[in-house]
């Protein structure tokens, strides 16, 4: 058996946390910082917000200090889609097998296949993939395209678990059920929390794939992934939203160890999220 941890987090800027100088910038490289500790083996980052160049000279010697045994591998958002927009990027042991890297596109509407928002690594036994998902916007005002998103990414996950197993991470952009966030009377309808996006998120749990945080943990409430910038004490009350996810094929759910939130101290926003599997 081989222990494997993997993690995975919004992190909402990846300039702002290595080379940003604000209070904010200092708690979110506090939680880089200790995720380095934690050792992964695969750490997955959301939101990178990096220019289609990718990450600066500067950014990579932030990073290689941080995570000096770790090869990179990112996704920018590119034209025609926005600038500085949504991105990914993995982080992994060098001392893993070579993994296949792909930006897959899925055929999502709008620029949605332009905004960096998947990774799919493969390894010779498994594979490790990470998504940000649109957020439907004010107003719902691209919750049409949202649903075609969902549909595409569905058929995207359920094409790999057909030739191995999927550990599926990232900022899936909706709270599924109401235990998973603190008001859910009044967010109803609001995004990340509409019948539409619920509905989408449950297809991939029919396709197959398996919510570990639920498995490991059932239905325990008051824990969540997500605390609103917008209201300064979402966190010390509690008041959040489960969002982000490890999901898992059916067939190695019994082989998660662990899946939970990790403290990411006073910094609001996203929490980084951990999965411990032993294949």
């Amino acid at each position: 058996m081989t222990h494997y941890t993997f993690i995975s987090w919004n992190i909402d800027s990846l300039n702002a946390a290595l080379t940003g100088t604000s209070p904010r910038s200092e708690l979110t490289r506090a939680v880089l910082a200790n995720l380095a500790q934690k050792n992964p083996d695969i750490l997955a980052l959301q939101e990178t917000k990096l220019s289609a160049a990718g990450p600066t000279g500067a950014h990579l010697t932030a990073l290689e200090l941080l995570f000096p045994e770790y090869a990179i591998t990112w996704r920018s958002s590119v034209e025609p889609a926005r600038k500085g927009y949504a991105g990914t990027m993995y982080l992994y042991k060098k001392a893993l097998p070579e993994p296949i890297v792909t930006t897959p596109e899925i055929g999502a509407p709008s620029t949605m296949d332009f905004e960096g928002r998947i990774i799919t690594l493969e390894f010779p036994d498994f594979f490790v993939t990470q998504v940000y998902t649109p957020n439907s916007g004010d107003g719902l005002k691209r919750l049409t395209e949202r649903q075609a998103w969902d549909r595409a990414y569905k058929n995207y996950l359920a094409s790999l678990s057909e030739k191995k197993p999927v550990f599926a991470s990232g900022d899936f952009n909706a709270a599924y059920q109401e235990i998973d966030l603190a008001n859910p009377a009044s967010n109803h309808m609001n995004p990340g929390f509409t019948d539409e996006e619920r509905a989408g998120f449950g297809k991939l749990l029919e396709a197959g794939f398996v919510d570990s945080f639920r498995y490991i943990h059932g239905d325990v409430e008051g824990k969540y992934s997500w605390f609103s910038q917008r209201s300064r004490l979402a966190k010390v009350n509690n008041t959040g939203w489960r969002i982000d996810y490890w999901l898992v094929s059916e067939g190695v759910a019994d082989k998660v160890m662990t899946s939970e939130m990790m403290d990411s101290g006073e910094r609001q926003d996203h929490v980084p999220i951990l999965l411990e599997v032993e294949l």
